[in-house]
């Protein structure tokens, strides 16, 4: 008989983390056979169990909390499908899949971000630099108004972010190998879907242009459980195919020219890492809309976190998880602002992050200077 080949999960590598003036440690990998070997240090572990709990306690708040919550000391018998009345509504129908959907969506959203600041190796770079936000609002705000009935709006929504990709995609004359050119068209394609969706808010009656509001700025109000099916069957397809590419966008942060002498083809992986983004963000567009900023904010906080290299893709999607999470918390229990979509708090997330930024640089330059 042949021996039968079995796979197994091995950890390789030093104890992590930073001593006071020195750098920090080499990291280990957590590898699966010889196709997978992910970069893990201890800290990285510790920072995703923080954020996990993290996320768990703003579950617990978006079920619990407002007048339609579902009372704690209730919440586990409900979960556990003692639901009945009101609290099988809340769970079932209202904060459930809204949820569901958050958790999802966020995770995405933070995913796609940091393979695109992988291979763009640039701070401020997300998908909506390069217009597939303002393609699924083109898309929608096209199918509402002028196509009611046709097509879903969310249908719409993913196809004007298809579309703009397409448009990226020939307009750099590389595909998406160059970040550069890459950057440059999305920006000239965004330009153009922008003025899509004015043209058409201004062509109709204002009162039509109403239903573009969650599309536009992203909202997971009304979400269903086929929309919580929709964006985690994507994050079951491309989490591995990323884990897959994981150790080769570690190497080419390195640079292209040593990237290619250590074998990981550059090219190709920022091929497929952009590739890998695009999907990951059309399909949280398909179920939430556009929503800003998490994809630009959520890598840059697992990096801060953890201070160290590398793309963190598990800790940016935790991290763009709980803040979708918190934002739409925000979006259904801020007693001041009511029924505002999801994507203004989102919007306000990445504004205090860019004038923290800006502030962070400035009181550089004056120490410099």
């Amino acid at each position: 008989m042949t021996p039968t080949r079995t796979r197994t999960w091995t950890w390789t590598g030093t104890r992590s983390g930073t001593r006071t003036g020195g750098p920090a440690s080499p990291p280990g990998y957590l590898t699966v056979g010889r196709a997978v070997a992910l970069p893990v240090r201890r800290i990285s572990v510790i920072i995703a169990a923080v954020l996990l709990v993290l996320i768990v306690a703003g579950a617990l708040a978006t079920l619990s909390l407002g007048r339609l919550g579902i009372p704690l000391a209730d919440l586990a018998g409900a979960v556990t499908g003692g639901a009945e009345g009101k609290d099988a509504f809340v769970l079932e129908r209202l904060r459930g899949p809204r949820l569901v959907v958050a958790v999802g969506t966020g995770a995405a959203l933070g995913l796609s971000g940091a393979l695109f600041q992988s291979v763009t190796r640039n701070p401020l770079g997300s998908p909506d630099v390069i217009g597939l936000n303002a393609g699924a609002g083109a898309g929608a705000a096209i199918v509402a108004l002028f196509l009611p009935g046709t097509l879903p709006v969310p249908m719409g929504a993913l196809a004007g972010a298809v579309l703009a990709m397409v448009l990226v995609y020939v307009s750099t004359g590389s595909g998406f190998r160059s970040p550069g050119r890459l950057v440059v068209a999305g920006i000239g394609v965004a330009a153009i879907a922008t003025a899509v969706i004015q043209y058409v808010v201004y062509a109709v009656e204002r009162d039509k242009a109403s239903v573009l509001t969650a599309y536009v700025n992203g909202s997971l109000a009304a979400r269903s459980w086929d929309d919580a099916g929709t964006i985690w069957l994507v994050l079951l397809v491309v989490a591995p195919l990323t884990a897959l590419i994981a150790r080769r966008l570690g190497i080419a942060e390195m640079g292209d020219e040593l990237a290619g002498g250590l074998g990981s083809e550059p090219g190709t992986t920022k091929s497929i890492a952009v590739t890998l983004s695009i999907v990951l963000s059309a399909g949280a567009v398909s179920v939430a809309g556009p929503i800003a900023f998490i994809a630009l904010t959520a890598p840059q906080i697992a990096k801060r976190l953890t201070h160290g290299s590398g793309p963190h893709l598990t800790l940016s999607a935790l991290v763009g998880a709980l803040l979708l999470v918190l934002a739409d918390l925000a979006a259904q229990q801020a007693p001041l602002f009511e029924n505002l979509p999801v994507g203004i708090y989102t919007m306000a997330i990445g504004g205090v992050y860019l004038g923290y930024l800006l502030i962070r640089e400035w009181r550089r330059g004056i120490r410099l200077t």
